[in-house]
């Protein structure tokens, strides 16, 4: 699904990632080339840079879904979920293999030293085999703290992640729960659709039988209307019997 068919500020955000995203790749890979461990840092500090503003954009992505999720279907909400899971997922390589990278050019400085190419003079290397053995344990606690906040910023990201996916779930949680009463709305309409119409029905087989009862009751009426007219205009037909309350005509004697 196009993003820009979604939300325009949605799609902006999401180029700008990616391009972000591709920038480290190319970084991380000239990196493996890069042998002086100044050029290295430097490098390696450009890519933190590059790093924190793609974590900022996740974050106004995430902002501007969660606006956008009240107002577009579920799988749409899965669609940009998904897609901010993958971009902090790949994030996440490009943190891991910074700070593999940072902890190498550490151990540059400790064991090898500065080159001399780059204006350094040995009287400026400290080198391990000259530290005392105070230097080494501040060295390696040192070292030992900058792990520790790597692994709680690790953690406050996967935190993020964790609420961020209790969130997706209650909200799909509240729309399943939306769209059943949708369904129970429904089936009652079209139960309510189906009694009308077996109602209607009734009406219409008894509205049937009052017509066919009133034709059979025209027809007995217009029958015996027709018999009392015959047996008025001819009463000595034979053929037609006498009507019960009907008595026959009178005959007229002339006078002489």
């Amino acid at each position: 699904m196009d993003l820009a068919s979604v939300n325009e500020e949605l799609a902006e955000i999401d180029g700008q990632i990616g391009d972000i995203l591709r920038a480290l790749q190319n970084g991380f890979q000239k990196l493996d080339k890069i042998k002086d461990a100044n050029r290295r840092s430097r490098q390696l500090e450009e890519l933190t840079d590059k790093m924190r503003d793609c974590k900022r954009l996740i974050k106004d992505f995430e902002r501007v879904s969660k606006d956008e999720a009240g107002r577009t279907d579920p799988d749409t909400a899965k669609m940009l979920h998904d897609r901010k899971q993958s971009m902090i997922k790949e994030l996440n390589s490009y943190v891991a293999l910074k700070k593999q990278y940072a902890s190498e050019n550490k151990r540059i400085d400790l064991f090898d030293g500065p080159s001399a190419e780059d204006g350094y003079g040995e009287e400026n290397v400290l080198l391990a085999s000259n530290m005392t053995n105070q230097q080494l344990m501040d060295q390696g606690n040192q070292l030992m703290d900058e792990t520790d906040q790597a692994i709680a910023r690790s953690k406050q990201t996967v935190q993020e992640t964790i609420n961020v996916g209790t969130e997706t779930a209650a909200a799909l949680k509240a729309q399943a729960e939306q769209m059943s009463r949708v369904v129970n709305e429904l089936d009652s309409i079209h139960f309510s659709i189906k009694k009308a119409s077996k109602l209607v029905k009734e009406i219409g087989r008894q509205v049937a039988t009052d017509r066919c009862i009133m034709a059979m009751l025209f027809l007995i009426v217009a029958g015996v209307i027709a018999v009392i007219i015959v047996k008025i205009v001819n009463p000595h037909n034979k053929d037609i019997p006498n009507i019960p309350g009907l008595a026959p005509p009178v005959s007229r004697r002339l006078l002489r």
